[in-house]
């Protein structure tokens, strides 16, 4: 296949796409500028490979939201903080989180069609609430993890993984999944 009868196949597939993925890759789109400017921002010194290679593996994450660029997104995002970012929780870091939470959950519901597919709003409405959650949760327990990790509190660790234990249960849940077998 030719270049020229590729890009005529994505551009076909883009007319045919339906309202929900286009809304999904979307919202991939912006939370994913949100995770690489609001680091960039900040007024430590940021490696400078984090915004280059982030935004070529957004691009592609935007594109093939099924493939390996989201989670290498994500792991280039969360490193480059990690590295150069400070160690105390800040509302840049929550804001980044939150932001990485939501490109992985729209990133998992883009990835799991078709560009061309329709999407009904029962299949939107199955994600708002566990993606609501997960992005209220997700800041939360990695504050109270910092303040619990600064407090010295014995068996911190365990009260770690508990939340996050906890707060994956919560989203498995309400998103109507069992643990039983259909």
């Amino acid at each position: 296949m030719t270049a020229d009868e590729q890009i005529t196949l994505w551009l076909a597939q883009l007319r045919a796409a339906g309202r929900g993925v286009l809304v999904a890759r979307m919202v991939i789109a912006v939370a994913g500028i949100v995770a690489l400017v609001v680091p960039a921002v900040q007024p430590w010194d940021q490696a400078d490979l984090v915004p280059i290679a982030g935004a070529v593996l957004l691009v592609g994450t935007v594109v093939l939201p099924d493939s390996l660029a989201g989670m290498i997104f994500l792991f280039v995002v969360a490193l480059g903080w990690l590295l150069r970012g400070p160690a105390a929780p800040s509302w840049g870091l929550v804001v980044t989180a939150a932001a990485l939470v939501v490109v992985h959950l729209a990133a998992a519901f883009a990835g799991q069609m078709p560009s061309y597919a329709r999407v009904h709003r029962a299949a939107l409405r199955r994600w708002w609430l566990p993606g609501a959650i997960a992005v209220v949760l997700t800041p939360a327990v990695a504050v109270a993890t910092a303040l619990i990790r600064g407090a010295d509190v014995p068996g911190s660790l365990l009260v770690t993984v508990a939340a996050i234990t906890l707060t994956a249960t919560t989203i498995w849940f309400t998103a109507g999944q069992t643990l039983g077998r259909d």
